[in-house]
């Protein structure tokens, strides 16, 4: 049966289209980060040739990109001067303590973008066209920038995380970190608890990123190193904690379960094990960017998805996890999966 036509569904050929042009977006944005725009209209007066010449760029170049840019909602325009809006004063402008502009570096990666040139080809056979395992190819350079780049988003989710994990408790603990990346995520709990000792697990080079910023927290005589797979490494322990953060939709229901069964061993009885996901709903379409985000993993991996709540807790229960909870971060597009050994 076709469906009702209303005023708020009519036939729209202008979706389309601005679909179809949405690229134009991504790359006005990091034109727009690499000119340090937003750092230039923060500090002038808002006036075309001011923001050209801070930018060292041309006034017509200059001029169609924040019209662009007003039009995409992150500049404000009048009488013919520019301004930021709160979001662009806040996360673009590169003197913002919250600035999130080097993630631009990440993000635009021609690794990962690249590939959904070939959509239809990943559709068709249910995979990245990317050789060998894809994003998560042992030893992945990208995995380094990811790293160094994406500090700035992630600080923001790693302090309530930080809370969960801990739930109020101090003294002394082990925490290991697997996937570690930045380090930002064992490193917040070792500040929050001086008694806390952390290892970070990656593969080494990424590890070096999360050793400066250890070092740069103050917490370096706490943080160990552990380098490899987190598939084939041992784990050690026992631990009190085990982070999973932005790991798990890499892979498939069955891998995941594995590693979880061997998280589970290195726990102590009543032990956390914290996984930070992008988690749906059950519809698959809702939240939007927790939705969306599985089409990045279809691109991008063998066989990774972004997971419900549901499908989250029949891995953590087949590993032998009770007690499973999910806790939405505030503000962020990202769950805190909680399990208790």
């Amino acid at each position: 049966m076709a469906p009702q036509i209303t005023p708020e569904n009519a036939p729209n050929p202008a979706l389309v289209l601005e679909v179809l042009q949405s690229y134009q977006r991504t790359w006005a944005l990091k034109a727009a980060i690499e000119l340090d725009l937003f750092r230039a209209i923060g500090e002038s007066g808002g006036d075309l040739a001011s923001i050209a010449k801070q930018c060292s760029a041309s006034e017509r170049g200059t001029r169609i990109l924040c019209d662009f840019l007003t039009i995409s909602g992150l500049l404000t325009k009048e009488a013919g001067h520019y301004a930021l809006t709160p979001t662009s004063a806040t996360f673009l402008d590169t003197r913002s303590p919250a600035s999130l502009a080097s993630v631009a570096t990440f993000l635009a990666n021609p690794m990962l973008i690249d590939t959904f040139k070939e959509l239809a080809t990943i559709v068709r056979t249910g995979r990245t066209v990317l050789p060998g395992d894809g994003s998560v190819e042992p030893e992945n350079p990208v995995w380094v920038q990811f790293a160094e780049s994406m500090a700035p988003m992630m600080g923001a989710v790693a302090g309530p995380m930080a809370d969960l994990v801990l739930d109020g408790k101090s003294g002394p603990m082990r925490v290991l970190d697997i996937a570690a990346g930045h380090g930002l995520f064992g490193i917040t709990v070792a500040q929050k608890n001086p008694q806390a000792r952390i290892v970070g697990l990656d593969w080494a080079a990424v590890l070096q990123v999360a050793k400066r910023n250890a070092e740069k927290a103050g917490v370096q005589e706490r943080y160990e190193l552990l380098p490899g797979s987190a598939f084939d490494v041992p784990f050690g322990g026992p631990y009190d904690a085990v982070l999973l953060t932005n790991f798990l939709h890499h892979f498939d229901h069955p891998a995941n379960v594995s590693l979880l069964k061997k998280v589970h061993t290195a726990l102590k009885p009543g032990g956390v094990a914290a996984t930070l996901e992008f988690v749906p709903n059950d519809d698959r379409v809702s939240p939007p960017q927790a939705a969306g985000f599985a089409l990045t993993m279809l691109g991008s991996t063998p066989s990774g998805d972004a997971y419900t709540l549901k499908e989250l807790t029949a891995m953590y229960e087949e590993a032998g996890f009770h007690g499973v909870t999910g806790h939405p971060i505030p503000m962020s597009p990202q769950t805190v999966v909680l399990g208790r050994a």
